[in-house]
């Protein structure tokens, strides 16, 4: 499905100097009540493309109405709201948060400072649970087997496969991402990995969400991101990468 871009209700400001080189990729299901949490720790002079994939508690409306700019995705999956996002995006960096208030964006700031500055191609936030409930067992259970299969598959040592992360533009498309589920956050990875992408990882609170998660609040939601995930580990390095 094409991705449809709609302008917020009010002109945005004029956004001057290299603060206007990000753009935050927000995929939204049913998060009205986190929204204006979110959308108002976004860094000044960067731009929030909420992706709408099919609310229907209106979402996209309170996040026209808070200032934010909304890509409706009519395919269902994580992965078809980040990639829409992605290409919606036109800034020189792109960064990926999740919109239920888990974790903060403004924590994206030295991710950016990273990436920007060449220390790094591609910067992933690991999560640091705080308060009760924040990350389920079972979902640890499965980030942490993933992140082992990664090791064997990349030789890459990272801990987490969180949402929050940022990189260039032009060269994540370049990636050529294929996965349209809850494979998409650790193709990027992969993908990234076998290109030679230098990729660090970075602390971050992760506090419960606001509402009920679509996918590690139960049992079935973290094996179905596993199984997705599982698969792009199986999926054999490219032949060529794809530098930044």
């Amino acid at each position: 499905m094409r991705a449809v871009t709609t302008s917020p209700s009010s002109p945005e400001p004029p956004l001057d100097g290299p603060a206007r080189t990000v753009d935050v990729v927000l995929p939204c299901l049913d998060e009205a009540a986190a929204l204006p949490w979110v959308l108002r720790r976004i860094p000044p002079g960067w731009r929030a493309l909420v992706v709408d994939n099919g609310s229907t508690d209106g979402s996209d409306r309170v996040a026209r109405e808070l200032g934010a700019t909304v890509v409706r995705e009519a395919r269902r999956g994580f992965g078809a709201a980040c990639h829409a996002g992605l290409t919606a995006a036109t800034a020189e960096i792109v960064c990926f948060c999740d919109c239920d208030a888990s974790l903060d964006p403004s924590d994206l700031v030295p991710f950016v400072d990273e990436i920007r500055s060449g220390a790094a191609d591609l910067v992933l936030g690991r999560r640091r649970p705080r308060g009760r409930g924040a990350w389920p067992a079972h979902a640890r259970a499965g980030n942490a087997a993933l992140s082992l299969l990664l090791r064997r598959r990349t030789g890459l040592r990272l801990r987490d496969l969180g949402p929050l992360r940022a990189a260039r533009r032009e060269e994540l498309l370049a990636l050529d991402l294929t996965d349209r589920r809850s494979g998409y956050p650790l193709e990027m990875v992969v993908r990234a990995a076998d290109a030679g992408w230098r990729i660090t990882e970075h602390d971050v609170p992760y506090t419960p969400r606001t509402g009920a998660s679509k996918v590690t609040g139960t049992w079935r939601g973290t094996y179905q991101a596993v199984r997705d995930m599982s698969r792009v580990l199986q999926e054999p390095p490219a032949r060529e990468g794809v530098t930044p």
